[in-house]
C-alpha cells in the first residue's frame, strides 16, 4: 500500500536504563546497550549510532524484539523485587529486634546479592517500576502464565505505604486529631520533583483521614505535590520549619541533606 517493501523497513527494540536524577550519566556510560530485531541489518544501523561508546567498551546485548523488550521488564521487576524482599524483612526486624540496616550490609557483602535496591523504607514509587511490574504481569497473563512473584512484590509494596502510618498509629492511637506531623521529603527518590506513585501521597492521606496536619519540605517536589495535594497540607520552608511544633518526624525521601540529619 505503500509502495515501500517489507525487506526496507526494520523495527528495532533499544529500551533506555536510564535513572531519574542521572540520566546523562547512565546515557554517557552505560552497564549495557540492548538492540534487539529481527533484521540484523536495522541492529547495525541503530548500532552506528551507539558508536562512540565502542571506545569506552560498552557491552552490546544483540537479539530478538521479544527477548529486548522483555530484558527491560525483567530488569525493572527484579529491582522492584528487591526492595519489597528488604521491606519485608524490615518489618520481621521490628518484630524480633533485629537491626534491618546490618542485615542489609551482610546480606550485600555477599557479591552474589549486591548491595543495592537493599535499603528499606516506604516502597518504590515514580514511573518505571510500577508500570513496568505491572507490564510483566500482563504479559506473563496474555501468554497464559501467573506471574507470582511480581504479583506479590506488587502487592507488598502497595501494603509497605501504609506501614509508616500503621507505626504513627501504634504511638498516638487512631485518633490523631490535635498532632502535627513534620514529613522530610515528598518525592519517590532523591534528586528528582517526581511525585508519580510516591508512597508520601499515600502516607499524607492516610493521615489525613486520622485527623492529623502535616507540615511537609522537599527540596524539589513540593510544587509537584502542591498540583497534586494542593492546600490540605503546609509546606515548609526548610528541615527546622518543618520540626518546630510537631509531635514526630517522618523521613521519606532519602536526599542527602536528611541523611546528615542528627
Amino acid at each position: 500500500e505503500t509502495g515501500v517493501s517489507k525487506e526496507a523497513i526494520g523495527i528495532v527494540s533499544n529500551p533506555e536504563f536510564l535513572r531519574e536524577g542521572s540520566a546523562l550519566g547512565d546515557f554517557f556510560r552505560p552497564d549495557r546497550v540492548v538492540l534487539g530485531s529481527d533484521s540484523q541489518k536495522a541492529i547495525d544501523l541503530v548500532k552506528e549510532l551507539y558508536r562512540p561508546l565502542n571506545l569506552i567498551e560498552t557491552p552490546f546485548v544483540e537479539t530478538n524484539l521479544e527477548t529486548a523488550e522483555l530484558i527491560k521488564y525483567a530488569s525493572n521487576a527484579f529491582l522492584a523485587t528487591k526492595i519489597s524482599f528488604i521491606n519485608e524483612i524490615a518489618n520481621i526486624c521490628d518484630r524480633v529486634g533485629a537491626e534491618v540496616h546490618m542485615v542489609s550490609m551482610g546480606m550485600g557483602r555477599d557479591t552474589r546479592i549486591g548491595k543495592y535496591f537493599l535499603h528499606p523504607g516506604p516502597g518504590y514509587g515514580g514511573s518505571c517500576f510500577p508500570k513496568d511490574t505491572s507490564a510483566l504481569v500482563s504479559i506473563a497473563k496474555n501468554a497464559g502464565y501467573d506471574l507470582q512473584i511480581v504479583k506479590t512484590v506488587e502487592k507488598v509494596n502497595a501494603m509497605q505505604k501504609k506501614v509508616m502510618v500503621e507505626k504513627i498509629k501504634a504511638v498516638y492511637g487512631d485518633d490523631l486529631t490535635g498532632k502535627t506531623f513534620g514529613m522530610l521529603g515528598l518525592a519517590f527518590k532523591p534528586n528528582t520533583d517526581d511525585m508519580r506513585e510516591a508512597p508520601a501521597i499515600t502516607i499524607i492521606e492516610e493521615l489525613l483521614k486520622l485527623g492529623a496536619k502535616i507540615k511537609a519540605f522537599d527540596p524539589e517536589a513540593m510544587g509537584t505535590t502542591k498540583d497534586i495535594i494542593g492546600d490540605k497540607i503546609e509546606y515548609s520552608s526548610g528541615i527546622f520549619e518543618t520540626l518546630e511544633n510537631a509531635d514526630a518526624l517522618i523521613l521519606v525521601t532519602e536526599w542527602n541533606d536528611f541523611r546528615n540529619l542528627d
